[in-house]
């Protein structure tokens, strides 16, 4: 039975709750190193009981996300969260736009996500390696969100949307950033996103499956249990289901990725 549940916080109060099961809400931590956060993001836990969890930006909220991605400067980071010392110590700083966060099942490292990147990177907890960061997964099909293990040597990362050719340009090039940001803050940003899904890995960050759809977009998360593929969204109001035992994902140039 879940006595106590650990989740984070885009908006007020920011930062890292721990929820009762009779609905009482305590905000573990807020900041790290002099900085509050602005974009608390993904939480795991691993076995021995330490909180991982990423804060997107320091600078701005989740409201203003658009800004932290038009800057183009890495205002996240990946922190830990001791809850018997009370310690909150930032493991990682700048990284563009932290993101998902899963514990190794072998409990010796921690993936997180960097979506701007199109990449997931992996902090050693322990071992030789401690405390270092190496690549996990380059090259993402799309913007990564969350990131999940499925207990069966696969982690499943929500892609929110596919890269357009202007998300592309923008980031080769500041000016159009720029000019983008003068177009959101007058008539706002047109809606581009599409051939969300999920992009599954195994436990050394090569690719194994790709489901995608052209109408779905800001899918922020997936995971299988059984025969079943479930997937989140930060906006949908609704979780999808599919079952991937019927709808196996297909060998496409030497990768692999769903039919729609």
């Amino acid at each position: 039975m879940i006595s106590k549940l650990i989740i984070h916080h885009h908006n007020n109060p920011q930062g890292l709750l721990k929820v009762s099961k009779n609905g009482q809400v305590e905000v573990l931590t807020d900041e790290a190193e002099g900085k509050k956060f602005k974009l608390t993001d993904d939480v795991d836990v691993a076995k021995d009981g330490m909180i991982y969890f990423t804060d997107a930006s320091f600078k701005y909220s989740m409201e203003e996300h658009i800004w932290d991605i038009l800057e183009g400067r890495p205002y996240g980071r990946l922190l830990s969260f001791n809850p018997e010392t009370k310690e909150t110590k930032v493991l990682v700083h700048d990284i563009y736009f932290a993101n998902g966060v899963a514990v190794s099942p072998d409990q010796r490292s921690v993936i997180f996500c960097e979506t701007v990147m199109r990449r997931c990177k992996k902090f050693h907890i322990e071992g030789e390696k401690k405390g270092t960061v190496e690549s996990f997964v380059q090259d993402i099909p799309g913007l990564p969100d969350n990131i999940r293990y499925d207990g069966q040597g696969i982690y499943w990362i929500g892609i929110v949307s596919e890269i357009t050719p202007a998300w592309d340009l923008s980031f080769k090039y500041p000016f159009i950033r720029k000019v983008a940001g003068m177009i959101h803050k007058t008539i706002g940003m047109p809606r581009t996103e599409k051939n969300g899904g999920v992009f599954a890995v195994d436990l050394e960050g090569n690719p194994v499956a790709h489901y995608f759809d052209s109408q779905l977009a800001m899918v922020s998360s997936g995971i299988k249990i059984g025969d079943f593929l479930y997937c989140g969204s930060v906006a949908a109001p609704y979780i999808i289901k599919l079952n991937v035992t019927q709808h196996p994902a297909i060998p496409i140039n030497n990768s692999k990725a769903s039919r729609k």
